[in-house]
């Protein structure tokens, strides 16, 4: 299992085992990426935690979904809709399947989209929250749509790329108009 925050992410065969005061969530190693422990999604999961201890969102987005640990996440935490978006059709069903095996389908609704390019995403904006675990080239390339899809006031988490990506990933989010507020570097 994989603490991260108040989340604890495991397996099926760690079900049960999670310490009192957690928000567990079941998502099995797999073929679509993000169950937790890789460095880019336990970063997202503690970024998570430490927002929602400050404020409650209401339209959070996933761009980038995977597995669907980040929207599981989110709709665990405020019991909100997310929209979890992924270009790859196995991660859209996968999430579909761990938001049911966690009981959280009624809020995460999984949708197969190239960015922002699905009528879903646009209907769901604007987003008080978008994360987005994915690489470095995306992100710098969804840089002027996930700012045109922000709420005033949003956050945006974002993740997966190398440290020596950070300056380039960032100049083109500042380009945009959004300004970083807190790093962390794992691995």
């Amino acid at each position: 299992p994989v603490h991260a925050g108040r989340f604890y992410i495991h397996g099926a065969h760690d079900r049960g085992t999670a310490p009192a005061g957690t928000l567990a969530l079941e998502i099995e190693a797999g073929r679509a990426f993000g169950n937790g422990k890789h460095e880019t999604t336990y970063g997202c999961l503690l970024a998570l935690d430490r927002l929602g201890k400050v404020r409650k969102f209401q339209k959070p987005l996933d761009l980038g979904c995977g597995a669907g640990a980040l929207a599981l996440a989110m709709a665990k935490l405020w019991r909100v809709p997310v929209v979890a978006s992924d270009i790859d059709p196995w991660a859209v069903a996968v999430t579909r399947d761990n938001s049911r095996c966690n009981h959280l389908h009624p809020w995460v609704k999984p949708v197969l989209a190239d960015g922002f390019g699905h009528p879903a995403l646009s209907a769901g904006a604007p987003y008080d929250l978008i994360v987005a675990n994915i690489l470095a080239r995306p992100l710098q390339h969804l840089a002027p749509a996930i700012a045109a899809h922000l709420a005033p006031g949003g956050h945006v988490v974002l993740s997966g790329l190398l440290a020596k990506q950070d300056a380039q990933v960032r100049a083109i989010y500042r380009d945009q108009g959004l300004f970083l507020v807190r790093r962390r570097q794992f691995g």
